[in-house]
């Protein structure tokens, strides 16, 4: 995703493909064959065939509720899923929010993000990065993030309330850096009774929150496994 949104992958293509008869008239009909999508999602696993070919495991407290796909910005491919754990009113309390992103042919863009941390996830390099924020409606309707949250609206979900924490990991497929894997973990901040302000650097918890982003980046990794 572009590196100063907060909350975007590559489209699922489907087709059929149908044998060459060379211009004569077949006795029976040709075979139609079925694309597989590059992405499946079955059992807590979503399985990703390309761009990066990786499996990733959620646990069963997240519940899948959907992917969708769109073209970001006018410039890049983008492909959401969305893994929720939520009250019995369907406000989410945790989440994690999976994007496959690619710059177009048309576009000579590539990634280029300010964190220098990195964690390593099933053989898996990472950049890592953290935020609290304030969740506010507005801003681009086009953006990745307010795809996100209508998506998310759109399936009678939202968060538990408008003040998160947010662990952002993105692995660079390719060397031009022009595809990527994001995964964001998110949270609702209301339990710690703390508000993202009261993070920000002159805010009055502002000395807790290298203990609050370690700690973070302990649980993102805790409900969800990379695999090769």
């Amino acid at each position: 995703m572009c590196k100063k949104r907060l909350p975007l992958l590559v489209t699922v293509l489907m087709g059929l493909s149908f044998a060459d008869v060379c211009g004569q008239t077949p006795s029976t009909p040709p075979a139609q064959t079925k694309a597989v999508p590059p992405r499946t999602v079955k059992d807590q696993v979503l399985v990703s065939t390309e761009m990066p070919a990786v499996r990733l495991k959620f646990d069963n407290a997240f519940k899948y509720v959907g992917t969708q796909d769109f073209i970001s910005y006018e410039v890049a491919r983008a492909e959401q899923h969305f893994f929720v754990d939520t009250d019995k009113e369907g406000r989410i309390k945790r989440m994690y929010w999976v994007q496959f992103e690619g710059y177009l042919p048309a576009n000579t863009h590539s990634y280029n993000y300010r964190s220098n941390q990195k964690v390593n996830l099933g053989g898996l390099e990472f950049i890592a990065d953290a935020y609290a924020r304030k969740v506010q409606a507005g801003g681009r309707p086009d953006s990745d993030g307010a795809r996100a949250q209508a998506f998310l609206t759109g399936k009678g979900y939202r968060m538990a309330s408008d003040e998160v924490l947010m662990q952002r990991l993105v692995h660079l497929v390719d060397e031009a850096r022009r595809n990527e894997l994001m995964v964001i973990y998110m949270e609702d901040l209301g339990p710690m009774k703390l508000t993202a302000a009261d993070l920000a650097k002159d805010g009055k918890a502002a000395a807790q929150w290298d203990e609050i982003a370690k700690g973070l980046l302990e649980r993102a990794g805790k409900w969800m496994s990379v695999i090769r």
